[in-house]
């Protein structure tokens, strides 16, 4: 007995799979873990989204935008680091599997949600020195 349904099945599975793996939007996301340290730890951290935490700390922050990360902690000099999203290798796989499998929608959804970017720096590392 010859099985026809093999063939079609495979290819559908094959396809999707190709479909979906091409968009960073589905593979990534448009969000990313930001993670925040500092030597001492216990700082406080706020963002300039408004989030704010103690180190060490983590955040979910979309990836789109460019953020400010300041570090205080009594005693010490408060520290400022700009994060900012740059093209990583996996956002521009999944741009280039959009080009090659006609997801021209999907090249315009991964733009604008920031999926083919990563945060740099992160982990934002922060020493503080003593002083006010």
């Amino acid at each position: 007995m010859k099985r026809y349904w093999q063939l079609p099945t495979l290819t559908l599975i094959l396809a999707t799979t190709l479909l979906n793996s091409g968009c960073a939007t589905i593979t990534r996301g448009s969000e990313q873990d930001l993670k925040v340290e500092s030597e001492p730890v216990g700082a406080s951290v706020t963002l300039s989204n408004g989030m704010k935490g103690t180190t060490p700390a983590n955040f979910k922050v979309p990836r789109k935008n460019a953020l400010t990360v300041m570090v205080a902690k009594p005693g010490y000099k408060t520290a400022t680091v700009q994060v900012t999203p740059e093209t990583s290798e996996n956002g521009t796989a999944g741009l280039i599997g959009n080009a090659v499998f006609g997801g021209v929608i999907g090249i315009g959804v991964d733009a604008t949600s920031g999926a083919l970017n990563d945060l740099k720096p992160n982990p934002v590392k922060v020493t503080l020195e003593k002083g006010q």
